[in-house]
C-alpha cells in the first residue's frame, strides 16, 4: 500500500468533518472574534476551507515563500456567503485529493521548505508537511471554529463523537 493510499481515508474523514464544521459558520458575523488576539471568524472559516489546497503546494512546488521578498505575500481569498465559502471548501479539498492521489512514495518523501521573506521556516519530507502543515493545521483550526460556533450559540457538529448538540447518529 503507497503511502497515498494510506493517507487518503483519513483525509476523506478529516474533509468531511471540515465541511461539516463550514456549513454551520454564521456568515453575518465575519468580524466576530472570541478575544482581540483571535482571528475574525470569517477569515478564520476561509482559513480552513482553503488550507486543503496548501497539499498542492506541497506536492507540485519545492517551496513556498508565503512573503517573498520584492513580491506579494500570500493573500487569502474572500467569502461573502456560505456558498462562496463552501465552494472555496470543496475546489481545494477535490484538488487536494487528486494531488495526493497521484503522488509516488518516492515524491511524498523528498523534501519541501516553507519560507517567510526568503528565509526558511522549515523543510520536512512532503508526506510530513501533509500530515502536519495540511491536515493537523485543519484540524486545529477547525477546533477553534467549533469554540466560535458555540459561544454563538450555533450547534457544534459530531466529528469524532457525539457533540452536546448532536448524539451523532
Amino acid at each position: 500500500m503507497s503511502l497515498a493510499e494510506i493517507l487518503l481515508p483519513e483525509f476523506d474523514q478529516e474533509m468531511g468533518n471540515t465541511r461539516k464544521t463550514l456549513e454551520r459558520i454564521p456568515m453575518d458575523k465575519p468580524d466576530w472574534k472570541p478575544h482581540e488576539k483571535s482571528m475574525p471568524m470569517g477569515r478564520l472559516a476561509v482559513h480552513v476551507a482553503t488550507l486543503p489546497g496548501w497539499a498542492e503546494f506541497t506536492i507540485n512546488q519545492n517551496e513556498l515563500d508565503i512573503a517573498p521578498v520584492g513580491g506579494p505575500p500570500f493573500e487569502m481569498p474572500k467569502a461573502g456567503s456560505q456558498k462562496e465559502l463552501l465552494a472555496l471548501f470543496d475546489e481545494s479539498a477535490a484538488k487536494a485529493r487528486t494531488v495526493i492521489a497521484k503522488a509516488s512514495d518516492e515524491h511524498l518523501l523528498k523534501p519541501w521548505s516553507l519560507l517567510a521573506g526568503g528565509k526558511n521556516i522549515f523543510t520536512l519530507p512532503r508526506i510530513a508537511v501533509l500530515r502536519g502543515l495540511v491536515m493537523n493545521h485543519i484540524i486545529h483550526h477547525r477546533a477553534q471554529l467549533g469554540v466560535y460556533l458555540r459561544l454563538n450559540d450555533v450547534p457544534v457538529p459530531a466529528i469524532y463523537g457525539p457533540s452536546a448538540d448532536e448524539s451523532g447518529m
